[in-house]
């Protein structure tokens, strides 16, 4: 978060002299309460003042960095992830690298019969088969060139974006599957594809933070 000088002079007032009214403020800055409403509303919300009616401005004691890094642990994962691109375990290796192509993604999820989870596939993995040119990718199934269950990272809705974006720094991956656990009709369980977390969500969701401060 980026704060004017005016912003800036008035956190410094507010921490030298707190508690201190609007009025207070605005005398020590040569202006009108009018003229200084916006920027207290603005550092109020943005969480680095307080104010209490009839005393008046605290600092919070808060650093910005430390308020988007609060804001990161409260979003959930299921309010910015992506529509998963799917394929089946049958689905031949050429097919899938159309699909990638053709959806401009980095990561396959791999689903088997019952429409469950059962590996994942990236981009680079598909680069590494085709440069090799020993397999005819015709042929060769998707479910034999992918990382299998239970070896795939993945996340859940509820997980805050700070603990699924942990995950891809610490698992080296650019995307993982948003899950749930389900029950099929016929008594089998697993975990159903339902989105996509990814560092252009992240991304994305700094640029929205960025803008709404």
């Amino acid at each position: 978060m980026e704060l004017t000088k005016r912003q800036e002079a008035i956190l410094q007032i507010v921490k030298e002299n707190e508690p201190i009214t609007s009025e207070q403020i605005a005398e020590r800055l040569s202006l009108t309460r009018a003229t200084l409403r916006p920027d207290l509303a603005i550092l109020t919300m943005a969480g680095l003042l307080e104010a209490r009616p009839r005393v008046g401005y605290f600092c919070s004691g808060k650093s910005p960095n430390r308020i988007i890094a609060q804001k990161l642990r409260r979003v959930e994962v299921g309010s910015v992830q992506s529509l998963p691109v799917v394929v089946r375990e049958d689905t031949s290796t050429h097919d899938a690298i159309v699909t990638m192509f053709l959806e401009d993604c980095g990561t396959l999820f791999v689903v088997d019969g019952h429409g469950f989870l059962s590996g994942v596939v990236s981009r680079k993995d598909l680069l590494k088969l085709s440069i090799g040119g020993l397999h005819d990718l015709q042929k060769l199934p998707i479910g034999v060139v992918m990382t299998r269950m239970p070896n795939v990272v993945t996340v859940e809705s509820g997980e805050s974006v700070w603990q699924a974006a942990k995950k891809l720094v610490t698992h080296e991956v650019d995307a993982v599957p948003v899950v749930r656990r389900v029950t099929a009709p016929d008594g089998a369980e697993g975990l159903e594809v339902v989105g996509r977390f990814s560092k252009t969500n992240i991304v994305r969701l700094f640029v929205e933070l960025g803008e709404s401060t």
